[in-house]
């Protein structure tokens, strides 16, 4: 009596399918997980025009004026704002009674821009 042994395995056939199917499943992820990047990117953008935002009605409480274009970096931080890593943050202009902020993310791809005191940022 000849007894043989059942092979076990997956067929080439059986394995192609499954790479062909990750293959698909990868392309439709990539693209999607640049997408959450930028979003990610541009939400930073944004926090950060907040919290300066924050910073400089708190200047202004202090010195009844706003900080002008150029002094963010030293002024502000001592009102509690700290700029993010790749965040570009700028105060466009000011004076006594208002102010223009911008920030943007050097991977994002918006300027989050802000006419204060009582803006929306945009």
């Amino acid at each position: 009596m000849i007894c043989r042994r059942r092979e076990k395995g997956f067929t080439l056939i059986e394995l192609m399918i499954v790479i062909a199917i990750i293959g698909i499943l990868v392309a439709i992820a990539i693209p999607q997980f640049a997408a959450y990047r930028i979003r990610g990117f541009n939400a930073t953008a944004m926090s950060d025009l907040r919290h300066m935002m924050t910073a400089q009605e708190a200047y202004f409480t202090d010195k009844m004026a706003y900080i002008a274009p150029g002094a963010e970096a030293t002024d502000l931080s001592a009102y509690g704002y700290t700029r993010s890593t790749n965040v570009t943050a700028t105060i466009l202009s000011a004076n006594s009674f208002s102010y223009q902020m911008a920030a943007k993310h050097n991977s994002g791809d918006r300027i989050w821009t802000i006419i204060g005191p009582s803006g929306v940022i945009q």
